[in-house]
């Protein structure tokens, strides 16, 4: 009778070994010597390189200074700064000029208004595309993506990191732990079926 357990110790035992192997991914968070070796979770110890390659990652493969000027600079984002600066200069030369120079706005007309707008439009269209260029160019030489990645994962807690990344896979941990239970299982059942020949 005590044979037919083997499939639920063994179901049992390859849980709790899964469960085991998960838990130290994250667990110790702090390194602990055991004599020859010493032994932390694995995230917590190699968290630097974690945060060095995930930076690197996330430039060459997911977002860099280079798609963010392409955003930028593109068509239609230019089509949008152009039509809320045409709002801009529309809204200035209806309501905040004649309420500055009330004198001056007396003797504009409503033709001179619109070759006025007109005129400031071609001009912004003229610059803008340098303007934006010079503060993309800008932007690229402070802003350095994988830095920012890098530090921001380096600097957090083992307890956030932990919270972050089964956030995002904690299903999968449980997948791990269920799968570990099942095979136990089989090679429990497959114990007894060779026990009954051998």
């Amino acid at each position: 009778m005590m044979v037919y357990t083997l499939p639920i110790i063994a179901a049992l035992l390859g849980w709790f070994t899964n469960y085991i192997a998960v838990k130290m991914l994250f667990h110790p968070r702090e390194p602990i010597s055991l004599y020859f070796f010493e032994l932390q979770g694995v995230f917590p110890k190699r968290q630097a390189v974690i945060a060095e390659k995930l930076g690197k990652m996330v430039v060459d493969e997911l977002f860099s200074a280079k798609d963010l000027r392409d955003k930028i600079s593109n068509p239609d984002s230019l089509e949008k700064i152009y039509d809320s600066i045409e709002e801009k200069v529309d809204d200035y030369l209806r309501d905040a000029l004649p309420n500055k120079f009330p004198v001056m706005s007396l003797f504009i007309r409503e033709k001179t208004r619109n070759n006025i707008k007109e005129e400031m439009l071609a001009e912004v269209e003229r610059i803008t595309p340098t303007v934006i260029n010079k503060y993309l160019d800008d932007m690229e030489q402070q802003l350095d993506i994988q830095e920012i990645v890098r530090s921001k994962v380096a600097e957090l807690s083992p307890q956030k990191l932990e919270g972050l990344i089964n956030s995002i896979i904690s299903k999968e941990f449980r997948f791990i732990e269920i799968i570990g239970a099942v095979i136990g299982f089989l090679v429990g059942c497959i114990q007894i079926v060779l026990m009954q020949f051998f």
